[in-house]
């Protein structure tokens, strides 16, 4: 008998802490940072739920917890037909860990929670990531788990061969079944990724659960522990093969990597596409006004309310942000609120929201190398004639002290630097 989608359950796990982000994690959790002008990363998943039939969706958050409740309310901003069984909920540990509410990993976080999957007995259960970009219709990922007869299912996509390293990689039979699975290996023997998207029977889910709860030498997650002890116990595992965009948002590269695609001529990712609209919460109605008649805007996508008297060229700039007479912003993308004076230039880098910078100044890299991006955290104040520079993403956590020494050959006082 076949499946429906509304007799899948999704849960997805936004409780990532998010280290290599550095600073944009600093002061919420990773599905929480802003993306594409309007949107948060969580956004995605929610979306794909939703505009796949499932109506029933757990949240469950853990670091920095209030990022993901506040955005996420009631839900209804991602749930059009809440009077049809729509509902989003969003769950938190329940165990204590020395006295704090904790998840132990990823498997442990659904274990925690099992209560509200037998509470609402569904047929599947979808367990999801809130920290990737991409638009799945989950109804074809039903209809392959169904049809392969299979007791999990994991999407997959093609990673470039110098990533396999961030991911799980999958060996799998002419016919999809996986038969090997290597956790981040050092050498992959492919480039088939697990995208953290799993499919289960719920009694099975359950009993590996048990068991690995079971398991005092585990470190409870799916692809660590549960994924490689259903392969011994030979369990029926398929891959699904998905053939459209996805980017997992692990690092300040993939993220700004992420964004600069939306900037391209013909996009991977549709954004607008009406057949598979991507809800958020909170966008904002104002309009886009130029202060100058010699602002130029090239490849860029800036949001309402923005201010703008100088030039952008294949940037992003969120809504609310104000750039000053003269300054130019190349390669970069400027969060929310944001102030910038004038005469100042920024290129590769990435403003978060709220952060001042004055006039005169020059912020990039110190090299053109991909993965050289300059990251100033949220509230950020950067002063007048400030000159950054760093030798790529790693060097963020040393801008503190850099400005801190500008600061003082200024003989500048007050403000808040990185």
């Amino acid at each position: 008998m076949k499946c429906l989608r509304s007799d899948c359950l999704a849960m997805l796990l936004a409780g990532g802490e998010g280290k290599r982000l550095g600073p944009l994690t600093e002061e919420r959790a990773k599905p929480a940072i802003p993306f594409g002008i309007k949107y948060r990363i969580i956004d995605f998943s929610l979306s794909n739920c939703i505009n796949s039939g499932i109506k029933t969706i757990g949240v469950l958050v853990q670091y920095k917890s209030h990022t993901i409740t506040s955005y996420i309310g009631d839900g209804s901003s991602w749930s059009p037909n809440q009077a049809a069984g729509e509902k989003i909920t969003v769950l938190a540990p329940v165990k204590k860990d020395k006295g704090q509410e904790k998840f132990r990993g990823t498997a442990d976080a659904v274990f925690q929670n099992m209560a509200f999957i037998d509470r609402h007995n569904p047929r599947l259960i979808l367990v999801i990531a809130g920290d990737h970009i991409y638009q799945m219709d989950y109804g074809e990922l039903i209809d392959y788990h169904m049809e392969q007869e299979a007791e999990i299912t994991i999407a997959s996509t093609k990673v470039p061969w110098e990533e396999t390293y961030r991911f799980g990689i999958l060996n799998t039979t002419g016919n999809g079944r996986v038969i090997e699975f290597q956790e981040k290996p050092k050498t992959a023997p492919n480039n088939l990724a697990s995208m953290g998207i799993y499919l289960f029977n719920p009694e099975i889910l359950k009993e590996y659960l048990w068991k690995d709860q079971n398991n005092p030498q585990s470190s409870n997650d799916f692809g660590k522990d549960i994924i490689p002890m259903m392969l011994r116990d030979r369990r029926r595992i398929f891959a699904y093969p998905f053939q459209g965009y996805w980017m997992d948002i692990g690092t300040v590269s993939c993220f700004w990597e992420a964004s600069m695609e939306l900037l391209q001529n013909s996009p991977r990712l549709e954004l607008c596409n009406p057949d598979r609209p991507v809800y958020t919460a909170g966008a904002e109605k104002r309009h886009l006004y130029y202060t100058e008649s010699k602002t130029k805007i090239r490849r860029s996508m800036v949001g309402s309310g923005c201010r703008v008297a100088g030039a952008i060229d294949h940037s992003i700039l969120f809504p609310g942000v104000d750039l000053g007479e003269n300054s130019t912003i190349r390669d970069s993308i400027i969060m929310p609120g944001v102030k910038i004076g004038k005469n100042t230039t920024i290129i590769r880098a990435i403003i978060d929201q709220n952060s001042i910078v004055g006039n005169s100044c020059r912020i990039c890299p110190s090299s053109d190398k991909k993965e050289d991006i300059l990251l100033i955290k949220e509230n950020s104040v950067i002063y007048d004639n400030s000159i950054i520079h760093t030798a790529g993403i790693k060097a963020a956590s040393n801008l503190q002290g850099l400005l801190r020494r500008e600061l003082l050959s200024k003989s500048c006082e007050g403000g808040r630097y990185l």
